[in-house]
């Protein structure tokens, strides 16, 4: 028997495993040696495949890192969904999906960060971004305003302050200011007691009100 009829053969890749392939790389790079070191020639070289085939699933650099952070929002969307579907209560629901956000600034915020930094990605992400972003702000509202009986516009309003919570949250975990789980204790405590506050003030409000005219 022959060298040759021994040989192992070469799998060939799907085009999922491939995209997932060279999206792996780009992050390894971007992450090593910031997002100007991305070329489509140096992905063909760090992934042993042609530049011809890098184009044939990205056309151009920018698509490219587009795709790497779609990625990245996609996985902490699917987390956060799951974290949501877990919780029983609203303080559950907040500690859980709170600490999905945390998790994924600790491990991948580096990598989300420089691809913002971008404005050509920036750009091309920016409505699909901003429908995400407003999906989970209505389901936010809409808990909001079931839990503490609070009407929309004040549980919209809240929701947009305390999103503010977790945006510094996770700036000083990225900065070690905070561990994880001083960063989650402070989101939980701040926007629960928050709400609380802000459903008895409503409630006091409503008895003190004069019926009729």
């Amino acid at each position: 028997m022959t060298a040759a009829a021994i040989a192992p053969r070469r799998t060939r890749k799907s085009p999922e495993a491939r995209r997932a392939q060279i999206c792996a790389a780009a992050a390894r790079m971007v992450l090593e040696e910031g997002i100007s070191a991305i070329t489509m020639e140096r992905l063909a070289r760090e992934t042993g495949i042609s530049k011809a085939l890098v184009y044939n699933y990205f056309a151009t650099r920018d698509q490219l890192l587009a795709a790497l952070l779609k990625r990245e929002q996609t996985e902490l969307r699917e987390r956060g969904i799951g974290a949501a579907l877990r919780a029983e209560t609203f303080p559950e629901l907040i500690r859980q999906t709170t600490r999905v956000y945390l998790e994924q600034v600790e491990h991948r915020g580096a990598l989300i960060a420089a691809l913002l930094s971008d404005p050509s990605v920036g750009r091309l992400m920016e409505e699909e971004s901003r429908e995400d972003r407003e999906r989970t702000r209505r389901f936010f509202v809409k808990q909001v305003a079931r839990t503490y009986e609070l009407p929309e516009g004040i549980a919209a309003a809240s929701v947009d302050l305390l999103w503010a919570v977790t945006d510094a949250a996770g700036r000083a975990l990225s900065q070690h200011e905070l561990s994880i789980d001083e960063a989650e204790e402070l989101c939980v405590q701040l926007i629960t007691g928050g709400l609380d506050r802000l459903a008895k003030t409503s409630r006091r409000r409503l008895k003190g009100s004069p019926k009729g005219g």
